[in-house]
């Protein structure tokens, strides 16, 4: 053996009586399957902690300008009876109300609604059982007067008025509202509505970009509260087709790439609906904004027409990208059919397999409800503090929460459980995955093979093999870990400005980035080494390095051309998606919603999240199957290798 065979390691060696992945197993890397488990028992344990000594409705229900929570008895007030909060100020301050105001004129612009309840004036159409504020008249606080919120009973001259203060002060208009989470936000309409009260001319004191930058209409502050309100009112969408639809078409996508002879057709098939879904829907929202912008009464503000154009224009180019990108693919992708149709070939036996991603679904979600709770109440166990804001010569007094070094810490802690318990999730489902398929890649019997080889697979991971999945999971959890501190880090370097700060921790995150990409794809085969052989993490990672590096150049190759088809379906899967969530919600909430291209855009994250977890089972079974091909040719010699003719007549013509 030459000096560079040497540095490369010795290839492997069959067991004796080698006949497939070994039954005779151990528990491998025990000692991190004792840690995950004490990493579990402890996040329970704080988060009962958590649940005893704090209260979510801290968190979830909204707090007034005095640090009473809304819809509960926390605080100095019983507030019991008004569980939603109504703003105030552009500071987030508000008060306690029985239910978010519906006005029928959309704005009542001589109403007041103030830290000491309703101030009215003439002209005043609404009574106060409209909006039934509770009782803070033992406050100590700034009351309305003609001269302090409306002079002259002028709606202009209120707007920039000391109790008014454009939205920076203790007191503000009644509007029609809607109800989010408690919170009583402003409709639209009634936005529109109060623009026109206070700057009828458009030209007097009050600039067009006064209002809006200054007051709690102001254009930041609108994205964040019209997202917030969209994502709402689709939630139910968002569930139902961003989970629901997207597992059912993922599933039928993987279910027919199994079918021999559908996978060409599939595949190009997909190409050619991806990119006429992005032309369609450009077209359509094209479309859409010529026909608002043609009617006599627009129904639809400037702002809304823009963007509807806007996204036509980003669909046309996503598709034209699109276009070229699969042009420049066209080689990678058909070479890449021969590789699938060996796994499809195994998935075809085993058919139980595409189940598993719907398991995994599960089980993280049982996780993240608990996770999720434990949060809540930490988050909830915070200190009321106040903030106050220089008004003229007073102050308007805010409360926030503020957390100590213990719910911080705590934070942290809980995010390490989420990376490290996500990651397990992930590596487990890649180790069984492995199994299914190096079972099938060296049978003799392919016949044999079948479900209950996916149910085996399944108990022998679990039992054997938690320990090596909990491993490769802590390293990849422990570089999330160090990628969120850097994060964290980048933020305060953005406070202070510090330009050197910002380029030294901006090289650290992407180094860190690379660093867990590698691990990801060492880890991937340490998982099929441990499959096959029943071996420790470090020795799989080791034997698996060794054998990808005496086999770079076909591994590499067949990879990087196999990886073409997995990209193609997720593509589908999240433009099918979308391209369906886009007409049901354009049809039936359109009216309701500022734009809906928030709710999309989530639902086309999760849709491309799940895609990837059935698409993710072709690419494990790729990279299993070259695997077991190399090792196959280490261990056997031609005529005793478990091979087929067609695998390894591919193998040898494009690796």
């Amino acid at each position: 053996m030459g000096r560079e065979d040497e540095d490369l390691g010795e290839k492997l060696s069959a067991p004796p009586d080698f006949d497939g992945p070994t039954a005779n197993r151990r528990c491998t890397d025990v000692l991190c399957t004792i840690l995950l488990w004490c990493m579990w028992i402890c996040m329970t344990g704080l988060g009962i902690f958590c649940i005893q000594n704090g209260d979510y409705r801290l968190i979830l229900y909204p707090l007034d300008y005095d640090g009473n929570v809304c819809g509960t008895n926390y605080g100095g007030k019983n507030m019991t009876e008004f569980p939603y909060l109504y703003y105030v100020n552009d500071f987030s301050g508000g008060v306690c109300v029985k239910e978010c105001p519906t006005l029928e004129n959309l704005t009542d612009a001589h109403t007041l609604v103030t830290y000491g309840g309703l101030f009215q004036t003439e002209g005043s159409f609404i009574t106060s059982e409209v909006i039934s504020i509770a009782d803070y008249s033992g406050n100590d606080t700034l009351q309305c007067t003609e001269a302090l919120c409306y002079p002259g009973n002028d709606p202009e001259r209120s707007f920039t008025s000391f109790g008014v203060n454009q939205g920076k002060g203790y007191a503000y208009y009644a509007m029609d509202t809607y109800e989010v989470l408690w919170r009583c936000l402003f409709t639209e309409e009634a936005r529109t509505e109060l623009e026109t009260m206070i700057n009828p001319n458009g030209n007097n004191n009050i600039s067009m970009i006064e209002l809006t930058n200054s007051t709690y209409l102001k254009q930041g502050y609108n994205f964040w509260s019209n997202l917030y309100g969209d994502l709402f009112l689709t939630r139910y969408y968002i569930l139902g087709l961003g989970f629901g639809a997207t597992i059912v078409i993922g599933f039928t996508y993987a279910f027919l790439m199994r079918i021999p002879g559908v996978l060409n057709i599939m595949v190009w098939t997909s190409i050619f609906a991806t990119i006429g879904i992005f032309f369609a829907a450009g077209w359509y929202a094209g479309d859409t904004a010529k026909t608002w912008e043609s009617y006599d009464s627009p129904k639809y503000t400037e702002d809304e027409v823009r963007y509807a154009t806007i996204a036509s224009y980003v669909l046309y180019a996503v598709g034209g990208l699109l276009v070229l990108l699969f042009l420049f693919m066209r080689k990678r992708i058909q070479l890449a059919m021969g590789c699938v149709k060996e796994t499809s070939k195994a998935v075809l036996a085993m058919p139980t397999i595409i189940l598993f991603p719907v398991f995994q679904g599960i089980g993280f979600m049982c996780f993240m409800i608990a996770w999720a709770v434990y949060v809540a109440y930490l988050a909830s166990m915070g200190e009321f503090t106040t903030t106050e804001y220089g008004v003229g010569g007073y102050k308007i007094s805010v409360r926030w929460f503020e957390f100590s070094d213990f719910i911080y810490q705590s934070g942290w802690f809980f995010l390490f459980c989420f990376f490290w318990t996500g990651q397990f999730i992930l590596a487990l489902g890649e180790i069984i995955f492995a199994m299914c398929f190096a079972k099938w890649y060296f049978s003799r019997e392919k016949s044999r093979v079948g479900s209950l080889t996916v149910i085996s697979s399944i108990s022998a991971s679990m039992w054997y093999h938690s320990g090596t999945a909990a491993f490769g999971s802590l390293i990849i959890a422990i570089i999330k870990m160090i990628r969120a501190s850097l994060a964290y880090l980048q933020r305060k370097a953005e406070e202070m400005d510090n330009g050197i700060a910002k380029a030294i921790l901006c090289c650290l995150q992407c180094c860190f980035w690379c660093l867990e990409k590698c691990m990801r794809f060492l880890n991937k085969n340490a998982y099929i080494q441990c499959a096959i052989f029943g071996s420790s993490f470090c020795k799989s990672s080791k034997e698996a390095f060794f054998l990808i590096m005496r086999n770079a150049a076909r591994i590499g190759a067949i990879t990087y051309v196999s990886g073409g088809v997995v990209f193609v379906g997720k593509v589908f899967i999240t433009s099918l998606t979308t391209g369906v969530a886009y007409f049901a919600i354009s049809e039936q909430l359109r009216d309701e919603l500022y734009s809906v291209i928030g709710p999309l855009v989530f639902i086309a994250v999760i849709a491309w999240f799940i895609s990837g977890m059935f698409m993710g089972i072709y690419d494990m079974g790729i990279a299993t199957i070259l695997q077991c091909f190399v090792a196959d040719e280490e261990m056997f010699d031609d005529d005793q290798m478990y091979a087929q003719g067609s695998l390894k007549a591919w193998v040898d013509n494009h690796g």
